[in-house]
Order: structure tokens, then sequence, then C-alpha cells
């Protein structure tokens, strides 16, 4: 009698727990409803969209198939275009199914060390073998006589660098600066530590201090894709030359990069951010040297089981572009930027209240063809009676956007990804493209 008291009494409080806890959503969805308080809810959706996918698997949704002007949107729904989160790419990786799949046994990346005979100790062999491959399949950089670095993403890497190039003595902190419009971290991460080595100096067009400068070259730029070279003309110069976006999808490949230090990150390359791998090629050994030092005073190395990952990807990326029975992955990158800038390009020819940047075409050498940049972001500026553009955005059409104040430039201008899902980006163009006879 008692075994079925208990029974009885553990499911009865199951009941009650679930009871409790149904009313309580009501409750809550109920509260929602009276406050009209949708504005929260909705930006969580638009922040982490839910895509719809067949039964295979695969978006869909294309952005070569995209037709914006016939689209069914929820006018409450707030699209954040603010982040470069490279969604754009899922589609590609779902229709490749399983194969960038891997098992990680349990007892593999116990150590610390990836290879005690490498500068890097902390590199998996594995991911500096697929690195020096994409370059040379790609042709974007030269990997020859180069020490390469890997970081928890190009940020590590980026501070990596100043720590390294700064002067360690007493001659006071060095100047950081790059051309406006910059990347709007770049200021940030560098004054964030408040480091007695180097300081953020701002704008490189206007900077005229003597002495030694770090000057940092974004090439393709973000935000407004501009292909740059350095401006300060200075012998005292130190140069590191970020190239996230130096990818046939984004820009012409015409020749490999050959620099002092160039950055580079998977996050953008084949669009596997959450991954956290980036790395450097650095000429210089006492640079990569200090580089190293840095990273292990600061998370004793990088993570292994993230580095096999990357690998993979990249063996993948590199064998894909190899392949004549079926698209690579940068064709299908290349097309889905295409699709996305034409697009863009009509809807600001057809409204005239905004625009975008005109590029000059150049030869690709990965591709044997010319064509024009299309970047990862469009540096939209809105026309002259709009003041703030990205209030304009964000309080009239619901679309979050990055203004220009945080690159350096003005108001007038904010960054737009061309990175995310084709729903998101297929309702932004539709909002913006309804606008042609009324307020933008």
């Amino acid at each position: 009698m008692g075994k079925i008291l208990r029974v009885l009494s553990w499911r009865n409080m199951l009941v009650l727990s679930l009871a409790i806890n149904f009313s309580l959503v009501l409750k809550i969805l109920k509260g929602d409803r009276e406050r009209g308080d949708s504005w929260d809810r909705t930006a969580y959706v638009s922040i982490w969209p839910v895509v719809s996918t067949t039964a295979s698997g695969s978006s869909s949704l294309s952005s070569a198939s995209c037709n914006y002007s016939k689209i069914e949107e929820d006018d409450d729904r707030i699209i954040n275009l603010k982040f470069g989160d490279p969604t754009v790419y899922e589609t590609y990786w779902q229709e490749n199914g399983e194969v960038t799949t891997m098992v990680i046994p349990g007892w593999q990346s116990l150590s610390y060390f990836s290879d005690e005979n490498n500068l890097c100790w902390f590199l998996e062999p594995e991911l500096g073998k697929e690195i020096v491959r994409v370059h040379k399949v790609v042709g974007n950089a030269v990997t020859q006589d180069r020490y390469i670095v890997v970081g928890t993403g190009s940020t590590q890497l980026y501070q990596a660098a100043l720590y390294a190039l700064s002067p360690h003595d007493e001659s006071g902190p060095i100047n950081v600066v790059s051309t406006a419009p910059y990347y709007s971290s770049y200021p940030l991460i560098t004054d964030y530590l408040k480091s007695g080595l180097y300081r953020w100096g701002g704008d490189a067009k206007t900077y005229k201090e003597d002495g030694p400068y770090i000057e940092l070259v974004t090439s393709p730029n973000n935000p407004d894709g501009f292909l740059r070279e350095s401006v300060v003309n200075s012998s005292k110069g130190i140069l590191i030359h970020d190239l996230a976006y130096y990818w046939p999808q984004y820009t012409p490949i015409t020749s490999a990069a050959d620099h002092d230090v160039m950055l580079f990150t998977a996050s953008k390359s084949t669009g596997h951010a959450g991954m956290r791998i980036g790395w450097a090629l650095v000429k210089d050994r006492e640079t990569a040297r200090k580089m190293i030092e840095y990273i292990e005073l600061n998370t004793i190395g990088v993570s292994k089981d993230s580095q096999l990952r990357v690998a993979k990807v990249l063996k993948v990326v590199s064998d894909s572009c190899g392949n004549e029975t079926a698209k690579s992955f940068f064709d299908h990158s290349y097309d889905a930027m295409y699709e996305r800038w034409k697009l863009l390009k009509q809807a600001a020819k057809d409204t005239k209240r905004f625009s975008v940047p005109d590029f000059a075409s150049q030869r690709c050498n990965f591709f044997g063809r010319v064509f024009e940049q299309q970047p990862a972001f469009a540096w939209f500026k809105c026309g002259e009676e709009i003041v703030d553009c990205e209030k304009f955005l964000r309080e009239e059409k619901k679309i979050l956007t990055k203004s220009g104040k945080h690159f350096g430039d003005e108001l007038s201008y904010v960054r737009i990804s061309m990175l995310d899902r084709d729903t998101n980006f297929n309702i932004f163009l539709h909002r913006i493209s309804s606008s042609s006879n009324s307020t933008l």
C-alpha cells in the first residue's frame, strides 16, 4: 500500500508541476499581447531566424531565385543586418551533407602541444597543411618562407600583432591608425586594455605625428569594400594587412598578397565564424615568436578541436575547386554574392533615394574572368533629406544596421551585412524597394 502511495505522490507532483508551468506561460503570453510588446520577441527571431528546410535538409530559399517583390512578410519583424554573421553559406554546407563531418575521440586533444618542433607549437599540423594548400589553390597569398600563427579568430591575432610590433621600451605607447572608414572594432580593441604599448591614433589620412606608428590596411576594406594600400607616407610605419575578405567570392584575385603580417579568418572565407579560428602569415621570425608569446599568455594556445574542424573544411573547399562534376565552394559563394549585389544595385536604381558604391572591374586570376567587387558589406548611403540613416532605417523600416559614425564617417552612411540568410536579406530588399514612392 505504501508503495502505491509513493507512486501516486510522484505522479501527482508531476501533473501539478506541469499545470503550474503551463498556466505561467499562458499568463506571460497574455501579458505580452495586452502590452503590445512584440518588439523584443521579433528582434530575437530576426537575430537568430529559423530557416525552413526541405526534406533533404537544404534551405528552401536560394539567393539566385529570390523575387523580393513577391515576399509576404510580417511588418513587425525586425531585420538585423548589423553584424557580419556569415549564414549565407549555410545552404552550401547543408547541401553537402556529411562531407565535413568528423569524429574526434575523447582521448584526442588532451595535451596542450600540437607540434613541439614548430615555432607555433599549438598549431595542428593538419591545419597548417590545409592553410598552405588553400592559399596555393586560390592564389591570394604567399605562404613560402612564412610562419603560420593560429589564433582564436583574427581578433586575437590582431591583438597579438600589436603586442609583437609595439616597442617594449620606455618610449611610450605607439599610435595605431587606419584610413576612415575603418573597421569599427579597431579603435575599441586597440584601447580596450588601455595598454601602455599602443593606443588608437585615428584616421590615417589625417595622421601627421612624427615617430613610429602602426597602420592597419584592410583590403578589401570593411565597411566600404574598396581595395586599400597604406596612406601614411613615412619610413617609420609598421604595417598590418587584414585580408579577411581577400577571397574570390568578394573580389577579383589579381595577385598573391605578399606582406610582412597578413591576417585571415575562417569566418569570412568559408563562413565558419563559430569555430573561432584565424591565422596569420608572418615573414619575420621574431614577430611571429612574439605573437605566439602573446597567445600563450592570453589563452595558452588555441582549441585543437576547432583547428581540426577548420582543417577539414579547408580540405573540402580545396578539393571542390578541382571537382569538374560539381560546383565548387567558391563558385557557389560567388553566385550568391553576385545575385545579392545585382538585386541591391537594382533596388538603388529604382528608388533613387539611397546609393551603394560603384567598383571597377578587374580580371580574377582564380576564376579567369573579369568582374567587379561584391563585398561582404554594403556601404549604404541615404539621401540628403535623411540626416541619420541608421536611425531612419531602425525606426521607419525596422532594419538594424551600423551607423557610419562607428567607422569614422558620416551619419548618412550605414554598413549593411550582405551575408545574412536569404529570408532576412530578401525582406530587407522588399522594404527598401517598397519605399521608392514613400519615405526613403
